[in-house]
């Protein structure tokens, strides 16, 4: 059987696992297929964030296909997450999506701003994930396997529209270059990065940072805290245990900044 390596690896101040193998097209095609896999242009190797649940993922995903090799994997003390820790201004949102042409990249970057999606949430939505009929975006075990909902507003769903009317997707929302299969994250990373050299925006910013401008930007507007925790999915033990649910009715009259633009 076929082997993987695991090892402990840093983007900046955020620990990764670093997925290592001898050149192997099936490896590679295969490796590809985990969602929110990246690849590293410049150490030329294959990586996801490291929490215990990626961990848990990566096992189960490869299990019965590869044998995964995780010896020299040292556990991590994770940091805590900084409460919205990049911010980015309405202005310079609204400069980022109205610098794209292309329909699908500025639906992929708009629907992770206006519903607060991690990267990961938006690649795997699939067309049943959606209820038109509420206007309302199922996203389905995500982070802490849960599922929750988010309102689509009227706006974000006519571009939707536009989006599916040009592309015409089976399965996913949003797919990648073969029928039936999601869009990759490093190619979903180099749309936003081609986006801030168009709207010649030059901090670092991430797919993340969108997410975090939705929580913040409701939290402007004067949106209750509980139902940001809501709309976000936080799934930390701390979150959980202050964590208020809300109606679903309650849910689909939030009004998104994306409206807002």
């Amino acid at each position: 059987m076929k082997k993987l390596f695991l090892k402990n690896d840093c983007l900046g101040k955020n620990p990764i696992i670093r997925i290592e193998f001898p050149y192997d097209f099936e490896l590679k095609e295969l490796v590809k297929q985990f969602p929110g896999c990246n690849w590293d242009t410049k150490k030329k190797v294959w990586w996801v964030s490291y929490t215990v649940d990626r961990l848990t993922e990566l096992i189960t995903f490869f299990k019965g296909k590869v044998w995964l090799d995780y010896s020299e994997l040292k556990k991590v003390e994770i940091p805590k997450e900084k409460v919205l820790p990049n911010v980015l201004s309405k202005e310079d949102v609204k400069k980022i999506l109205e610098s794209i042409s292309n329909v699908k990249h500025l639906a992929m970057l708009s629907l992770i701003y206006a519903c607060g999606l991690r990267r990961s949430e938006l690649l795997n939505i699939q067309l049943s994930h959606i209820d038109s009929k509420r206007n309302l975006l199922i996203i389905k075990q995500s982070k802490g396997k849960k599922d929750r909902v988010v309102p689509l507003s009227t706006k974000l769903i006519e571009l939707m529209r536009s989006y599916f009317k040009a592309y015409r997707p089976s399965t996913f929302l949003f797919e990648g270059e073969k029928v039936g299969t999601p869009y990759s994250g490093s190619s979903l990373q180099q749309v936003l990065k081609k986006a801030l050299a168009n709207a010649g925006i030059k901090r670092p910013v991430t797919l993340h940072w969108l997410r975090h401008s939705y929580a913040t930007h409701l939290l402007e507007s004067g949106t209750d805290l509980r139902y940001i925790q809501e709309l976000l999915g936080h799934s930390s033990s701390k979150t959980t245990e202050i964590y208020t649910h809300v109606s679903q009715k309650k849910i689909s009259e939030i009004r998104s900044p994306f409206d807002d633009l």
